[in-house]
């Protein structure tokens, strides 16, 4: 059975928190050790230059992630692990992908779309303030994951959207140069839980109510110490489940150390006492990978030469699949002599499981739709839609009849396509 590939990307930007490591690394890096399934985890780096000017920043962010990701125990020998600006293929697929990719597509992005707003409200130019990197950056985030024909990205909501991107992107390409890439598939957890901060919001350096995971113990119990509880007196009985106190404990604590810690509020807890035990309980937790951090931000050149090991890993993938993609587009040696057609499509066929395949075919249908819409639109708002659907397959047609090769069979594909939508007209 053929490895699906699962990648995620760690942007750049902030100090790894609490809500970090419990809604995203505790579970990948669980995950990566299902030997079923090939893990890719890379540092966004280049992603981090859409926001973040602050050139300290992005580097202070990038040596923590790397290093809190080797201290909770991934296994850079089982998973790959790379920063993403030691790959220049992710980049010159980015342009590659650029030029497939319609502006109207990324007019539709939500992160565009949401600073348009802004402008809007705020009585500026829709476009004041937007970079070509806002605008632009679902085509990165396509080239990450289409370097790798990742199949599964573990993704928030709010990033479904993206993903379905980088499925038309491919399944654009495919249509135009031949098959070379898997369709993505979007993997949100609906059971994640939310892990509240300081204040009871989510846990997020929107926010300003983080617990940084490495902080020294010091700040740690300083920081607990800032977390807003009710008014109620010790005592009093109290609701563990409406307790931000409770839930942090929880989400570290075994079943029977919840129980035991539930009858504490049930029988009226203090709040400072409530604090102090989640302090304790936390800061034992987290006492020896906290040691294992401090080694590792100390030792920078090990951290470095894991993350180059890893661009190794991910580069032997990526080289000899630019240059597929490469020579599918033309850009190819003088001297290049291609495999016939029929022969390559056979051979590619061959190395495909049936479901890659199925994956493939929907994203090919997919992006000739996309093409073929205005044709169906203009049918559909016809007065006679039959005439309209017999007209305009009689000139899809006269079309394919004037093409040669490739173009023909790229006319060929969307007349098919077409008698498949219009069939009941046609009939």
């Amino acid at each position: 059975m053929t490895k699906q590939t699962v990648l995620t990307g760690i942007t750049t930007t902030g100090t790894p928190h609490i809500g970090n490591y419990l809604g995203a690394i505790k579970p990948a890096i669980e995950a990566s050790r299902n030997p079923d399934f090939n893990s890719y985890f890379f540092l966004a780096d280049f992603h981090a230059l859409i926001k973040c000017h602050d050139p300290e920043r992005v580097a202070r962010s990038t040596r923590e992630i790397a290093a809190t990701w080797l201290a909770l125990g991934l296994d850079t020998d089982q998973a790959t692990f790379y920063r993403q600006t030691d790959i220049p293929e992710i980049t010159e697929l980015t342009w590659i992908l650029t030029c497939m990719t319609s502006k109207g597509l990324m007019n539709r992005s939500h992160a565009y779309k949401a600073s348009v707003d802004a402008n809007r409200e705020a009585g500026k130019q829709d476009d004041d303030d937007v970079t070509m990197g806002l605008f632009s950056y679902p085509i990165l985030m396509a080239a990450d994951i289409l370097m790798f024909n990742a199949g599964i990205i573990p993704v928030g909501k709010d990033q479904i959207q993206h993903i379905e991107m980088a499925r038309d992107i491919a399944g654009r390409f495919n249509h135009t140069y031949g098959t070379l890439f898997h369709l993505p598939e979007a993997q949100v957890d609906e059971q994640t839980q939310l892990i509240p901060g300081l204040d009871g919001r989510k846990m997020s350096k929107s926010y300003d109510n983080t617990i940084p995971l490495f902080c020294s113990s010091d700040e740690l119990y300083k920081l607990i110490k800032q977390i807003k509880t009710d008014t109620l007196e010790p005592g009093q009985p109290k609701d563990a489940d409406n307790s931000t106190i409770f839930q942090l404990f929880a989400n570290f604590a075994t079943a029977e150390e919840q129980a035991a810690m539930r009858k504490e509020f049930e029988n009226g807890i203090g709040w400072g006492d409530a604090k102090k035990a989640l302090f304790e309980y936390l800061d034992s937790y987290l006492t020896g990978p906290r040691e294992e951090y401090n080694r590792l931000m100390a030792d920078m050149a090990y951290v470095e030469q894991q993350l180059h090991k890893g661009a190794e890993k991910a580069r032997s993938y990526a080289t000899p699949f630019l240059e597929q993609i490469r020579i599918a587009t033309g850009i190819r040696p003088l001297t290049y002599q291609g495999t016939q057609p029929a022969q390559a499509e056979e051979k590619k066929e061959k190395e495909q499981s049936a479901e890659q395949v199925a994956r493939a075919e929907e994203g090919r249908r997919r992006a000739i739709l996309m093409q073929l819409k205005p044709m169906l639109d203009r049918v559909e708002a016809a007065e006679d839609k039959a005439a309209a659907a017999h007209a305009l397959i009689a000139e899809k047609e006269e079309q394919v009849a004037t093409l040669k090769k490739k173009a023909k069979q790229k006319a060929q594909n969307e007349l098919d396509l077409l008698h498949e939508e219009l069939a009941q007209l046609l009939a």
